[in-house]
This record gives C-alpha cells, sequence and structure tokens, in this order.
C-alpha cells in the first residue's frame, strides 16, 4: 500500500476520540512484527525509528528504507515516523528519503534554541509535504532529562506552536521514558488543558510505563499518538529467553527470533485494538 501521512492517520484518531498506537523499530525483525499487526488487526499504524537507534545501526539509510519498504508492501495503512531527532540534519535526511514526518527533539536546549530550531525543521518539511512533531516540558526517564515531575506548561505550549507551526506536540504530564513497570499516573487535567491551548493533536511519550486504562483515560482527556516501545520490546525478549531456555542446543537465530517477532507483533496487535476503542470515557 502506497505509504499515508503520519499527520492524517493523527487527526482521522482524533476525530473518532480515539488513539493511534506509534511503535519503535530497533531492527528489521520489528518493523514486520509491526506491520504484521497493523493487518491483522485491520488497524493503522505509525512505524518509527529513534535518533539513538540509528546510531545503533551505524547509518539511517538501511534501516531507513527496510522501514519504508515494508510499510509500501504492506496491506495496512503504515506511517513512517522518525523519532526524538535531535539533529536538525537528520530531519531533514529522513524527509528527503520520504519519511512522512519528524520528531524534533530539542527539548534539552534553552527554550529560544529549541523554538528556532524546531521552526527551522517546520519550514524544511512542510515545504516537502511532511510533519513536524515537536517536544516541550523534557520527559522523564532519558538521559540529561528533568525530573519527572517536570510538566508542560499551558501558556507556553500555545505560544511555541505558534512561533514554530509545528503540526503535533510531545507534552511532560506524568509518563516516563524506558519504564518496565506500568505504574506512571497522567495528569489528566493538565492535558485537556494542553490540548486546548495547543490548538494541535497530543503525542504520550513514555507510554510502556503507563497501565491499559490510563492511557484510556488520556486518549478520553486529550491524548492521541500513543508511543511505545520499552513494553513491545520486552515481549520481544522474553519471548526469546523462552526459547532460548526450552531449546538450549538451538543454534539457529531464526527460531528464537521469530519467537520474539511473533510475541512482539501479538502484544502490539492488542495494543493498537485497545488505543482505537477509546472506550475510557
Amino acid at each position: 500500500m502506497p505509504q499515508v501521512s503520519t499527520l492524517d492517520l493523527v487527526l482521522a484518531a482524533e476525530s473518532r476520540k480515539s488513539g493511534i498506537g506509534a511503535f519503535n523499530v530497533v531492527h528489521l525483525e520489528t518493523a514486520e512484527a509491526i506491520a504484521a499487526a497493523a493487518e491483522r488487526s485491520n488497524l493503522p499504524v505509525i512505524m518509527q525509528v529513534s535518533h539513538n537507534c540509528i546510531r545503533y545501526h551505524g547509518g539511517f539509510e538501511p534501516i531507513g528504507h527496510a522501514m519504508l519498504e515494508i510499510a509500501r508492501n504492506s496491506t495496512a495503512e503504515i506511517a513512517v515516523h522518525l523519532d526524538h531527532c535531535e539533529s536538525v540534519e537528520l530531519a531533514c535526511q529522513a524527509i528527503d528519503l520520504g519519511f512522512s514526518s519528524v520528531m524534533y527533539d530539542g527539548s534539552t536546549l534553552p527554550y529560544e534554541e529549541n523554538l528556532a530550531a524546531t521552526a527551522k525543521v517546520v519550514e524544511y518539511a512542510h515545504k516537502k509535504g511532511a510533519t513536524v512533531e515537536a517536544e516541550l516540558g523534557e520527559i522523564g526517564g532519558k538521559k540529561s532529562a528533568h525530573a519527572p515531575g517536570v510538566r508542560t506548561d499551558p501558556a507556553e505550549s500555545k505560544e511555541f506552536v505558534a512561533a514554530t507551526g509545528v503540526d503535533t506536540l510531545a507534552v511532560a504530564v506524568g509518563s516516563e521514558h524506558a519504564m518496565t513497570s506500568r505504574t506512571a499516573t497522567l495528569d489528566h487535567e493538565l492535558i485537556g488543558r494542553l490540548r486546548q491551548a495547543a490548538g494541535v493533536p497530543l503525542v504520550l511519550h513514555g507510554s510502556s510505563g503507563v497501565s491499559d486504562q490510563e492511557i484510556l483515560r488520556g486518549i478520553a482527556s486529550g491524548m492521541t499518538k500513543i508511543n511505545v516501545s520499552t513494553h513491545l520490546n520486552g515481549f520481544y525478549t522474553g519471548a526469546i529467553r523462552e526459547y532460548l531456555a526450552a531449546h538450549p542446543d538451538i543454534v539457529d537465530s531464526r527460531k528464537y527470533t521469530m519467537a520474539g517477532r511473533e510475541a512482539l507483533s501479538q502484544e502490539a496487535q492488542r495494543l493498537l485494538t485497545l488505543f482505537a476503542s477509546g472506550s475510557a470515557r
């Protein structure tokens, strides 16, 4: 299927008062698992890769091209997105490669520098027909990030969106990156104020640490794009551990990575269905 626009998928979900899953690619098996989850659930998905993952692969083009090809060859609606990019140049490279959207993360920069760099990415993206997500108010759990208690200010979000022209905004409302327990509590009252003030769809980062019911409440409060990485990676790694424990003599890596891929895909399918339901109202 021809690649679809990230923003189109987000706006469609928002109009239905539901959420859309945005799942991180770590390697080829992850991308295949995400595509299979979208196909089996008959729901759209945003497939994204982070700046850190690109560093792991030693470059952007091999993993980026693989994601684009998987999306093109899938029967599902799959948008391809660059997540947590800390480089203006890499953001522009992703757009030139064919990604429909990028997330420029200048959240660790002083406010004025973040604003200027984000506006530069937005200008380039919009000329090429792509869209931009930005982050305001650092989300805990990342190296050099502020304490988890940090929250995005609604008035500042309104000013930032107006000054940069970003299409979606990641906000700090209580979640943290890289959590392995789903115990985070979201500030639902703040989410509602941020959605009204910002005027663009909101993105929840660090969703791996948020329970199903809390995510659904967040969607009802005004979140739309729901990013998940660590939680899915746990299913992948757990299935491989179980397979190797049951088959100690195995040497064919396809056997155990297949088990990991399927476990991740099944959970991704469940999450896509959950987010689309938007039932906690």
